[in-house]
């Protein structure tokens, strides 16, 4: 505590405590408020009170506004900070005698209103914190014409962590979960205690166990707002949370506890158990754009601070360049804004004990100020060589809503990238769609046509056949088009182009004959996925075919279309079963998760190449045809440690087409001892053998499949 804190504790306690409609009777100049804390920014909490630190370069006044509870209107307290005393270059810095956790506030900043320069201030706006650390409450009724965000909170970052760290796992061992944390639990089928809120993820944390996946991917957490500034339920409410208000802050509405700042407590709680059971959790972050839009939208914390710097703007800064898709572009590679984002990152990583981020959008961050896309661009290579973010998780969606689409040159070996040409190429080969053999097997094989030019390894690539953009896997194998009516555009929103089809009918259906195939088609595409070299990324409630009916863009869908289903994991209990086999497997076997891209060659002289391809009938590949079919066999690779068993031989049979396909075991791999893993083209529980026993193939190697199945056999290496 500061040597002057007796002086400053006596001249608060002048301060007036109770609101008056007079701003400037309230606002006070007293040497109590002192600057004393040049950094960091925010409001950070000290002996005796609580610094408030924000940057803003054009502002002439700024001022903070304190209000004793979430619904009051307007503020109790307004203190003014002294220009002369309170400024320091950009930083605007004052010492506030008094005050501790939970204290709700907002900022305020005079400034020129010119708009053909940039400038966007308003002295009435009440403006969050860009390093708020929570909110409290939500947009209230601006009848007056002053929008009342949500207040930002003082927050105490004490936290009991029980030892807990990060846990470290290799990208290549990893096994991705996205989710939702409120549509995981949400629905009255979950059985929780605490249904939508990082609490009752918690209690379904046995499932994830049971699944066997080795982390969550977490939809965006950070602040977002349901209700519009107006404090209005919108027409299309932000269920997703890609809209962010306060970078640093989870988000309020997945906790339980209605104090201010409790989300802090439980959101650690979450993280906390999660790694008790061995699982990560990363972060998708939305460094592109925030929720204030372009020139028609409202001010609400950048643009009254300083809008020519913390976004992208053109015509000389009056309107905003829109890279997002969302109206407005955060302007990433301006160093106050580069500041930010890895500041950001290090509290999530330090104060939350988050494993890694993906990035969306994060082609935006390769941009510069003019939006022209740059080699190097400064925030990413920020991002990758920061020290304190070295053992972390980095994944770029790699591409914009602009154009731009950088999947497999993406920065550096540290960016690992959502591989969306996977996604295609696996979905248009089980199709049936022509030409798409040679695809389909670089994909399989972790697709070295992208990554292996720029020195990276399959594990940069993070495979996903769906994700929260587009249907889930049953609606991929149940429609032929999309259906967003529910979401009052006209189903006009969302992807036109899925390569998805329903097999006769469109939606759900009774008819046997249909139903199979949609069950067949789901298997084989968990079964590619969990047996690529890359990284899996699995879709929330995919293993058990959770639906959203046809909607293939729910971002506005609070309600049944997105929510988990839980009574679907009891009915689909068999592709629960095939999946958790699936993953164990993968978890067991390198052989399926090398480090490094296949070469053709063998571990050891005398032995399998490491990959090898295969007709139908055992010879060579005609990759120029117009096949379906096709076999793949994979080396065991040898144990790292001569004490380990060996791993298995793996050979993978596909066939896309409708109609049976006979294939022949290749000469060189007929003396293994080789049994049945997988066959999606047989029925429960025979389409999957989790202990590696199924039977062994026929004696003449001649074997029969199913129109649109894979075949897996697998072969102990006694070698």
């Amino acid at each position: 505590m500061s040597v002057d804190a007796n002086r400053w504790y006596a001249q608060a306690a002048e301060l007036p405590s109770a609101y008056h409609p007079d701003q400037a009777a309230m606002s006070q100049r007293t040497a109590a408020l002192r600057f004393a804390h040049p950094l960091p920014y925010g409001a950070i909490l000290h002996e005796g009170g609580v610094q408030f630190v924000v940057f803003s370069r054009s502002a002439t006044a700024m001022r903070v506004l304190l209000y004793d509870a979430v619904d009051q209107p307007d503020p109790s307290q307004i203190i003014d900070f002294d220009a002369d005393l309170n400024r320091w270059g950009d930083v605007w810095s004052i010492f506030v005698p008094g005050l501790g956790p939970g204290t709700l506030y907002h900022f305020q900043a005079d400034g020129p209103y010119e708009p053909h320069r940039g400038h966007r201030f308003d002295p009435q706006a009440r403006l969050i914190d860009p390093y708020a650390k929570a909110l409290a409450g939500e947009f209230m009724p601006a009848d007056d014409g002053i929008i009342r965000p949500p207040k930002c909170v003082v927050i105490d970052d004490e936290f009991d962590w029980q030892g807990d760290r990060h846990l470290r796992r290799p990208l290549s061992e990893t096994i991705i979960y996205e989710m939702h944390v409120r549509g995981f639990t949400r629905s009255p089928t979950s059985g929780v205690q605490h249904p939508g809120t990082y609490l009752g993820l918690i209690e379904k944390i046995p499932y994830l166990q049971k699944l066997g996946v080795t982390a969550v991917e977490l939809m965006p957490v950070h602040e977002f707002s349901v209700l519009d500034c107006l404090g209005k339920m919108p027409a299309h409410p932000n269920y997703w949370g890609y809209d962010p208000l306060a970078f640093f802050a989870p988000h309020r509405g997945y906790a339980v506890g209605k104090e201010p700042g409790c989300q802090v407590r439980e959101f650690k709680q979450m993280v906390r158990a999660l790694h008790q059971a061995g699982i990560e959790v990363i972060l998708d972050v939305v460094f592109n754009h925030t929720a204030e839009g372009n020139e028609r939208g409202p001010t609400l914390s950048f643009k009254g601070l300083e809008n020519r710097v913390y976004y992208m703007l053109e015509n000389g800064g009056q309107h905003y360049r829109n890279y997002s898709g969302c109206g407005n572009t955060l302007n990433g590679n301006h160093p106050i804004v580069r500041e930010m984002i890895f500041h950001c990152l290090r509290y999530w990583v330090h104060n939350y004990h988050i494993d890694g981020f993906r990035f969306d959008l994060a082609s935006i961050l390769s941009r510069d100020r003019e939006g022209n896309l740059v080699p190097n661009p400064p925030v990413v290579e920020t991002i990758a060589e920061d020290p304190l973010l070295s053992d972390t998780k980095i994944i770029a969606e790699a591409w914009d809503a602009a154009g731009a689409y950088q999947v497999g040159t993406f920065a550096s070996m540290r960016w690992a990238e959502w591989n969306g040409r996977y996604r295609d190429d696996v979905r248009r080969f089980w199709r049936g769609d022509p030409h798409t053999l040679g695809p389909f097997a670089t994909r399989l094989a972790g697709s070295s046509d992208l990554y292996q030019p720029g020195g990276r390894r399959p594990y940069h690539s993070i495979n996903f056949v769906t994700s929260h953009d587009g249907f889930t896997l049953n609606d991929l194998v149940s429609y032929n088009h999309k259906h967003n009516e529910a979401n009052g555009e006209d189903n006009r929103d969302g992807e036109n182009n899925n390569f998805s089809y329903n097999y006769g009918v469109e939606g759900p259906t009774r008819l046997e004959s249909i139903e199979r195939v949609r069950s067949q088609q789901i298997r084989n595409f968990l079964a590619t996925l969990l047996l690529s070299q890359g990284v899996p990324m699995l879709l929330f409630g995919d293993e058990c075919r959770r639906t959203q009916q046809g909607n293939n863009n729910a971002y506005c869908q609070d309600n049944e279309i997105s929510w988990f289903d839980w009574k679907l994991a009891e009915k689909h209990q068999n592709l629960r079963r095939f999946c958790e086999a699936l993953i164990a497997f993968r978890k067991a076997e390198p052989t399926v998760r090398q480090t490094n891209f296949l070469s053709g060659r063998p571990f050891r002289p005398g032995g399998l190449p490491d990959v090898s391809w295969y007709s139908p009938s055992g010879g060579p590949v005609d990759w120029t045809a117009n096949w379906h079919s096709l076999t793949c066999i994979l080396a065991a690779v040898p144990p790292s440690d001569p004490l380990e068993p060996p791993n298995h031989n793996i050979m993978l049979m596909l066939h896309a087409g409708p109609d049976a396909q006979r294939f022949v075991i290749p000469e060189i791999a007929r003396h293994l001892p080789w049994r049945l893993f997988i066959n999606t083209g047989l029925r429960p529980p025979r389409d999957i053998y989790p202990a590696l026993n199924g039977p062994s193939p026929p004696a003449d190697g001649i074997i029969d499949l199913e129109g649109r199945s894979l075949v897996c056999y697998v072969a102990r290496d006694e070698l």
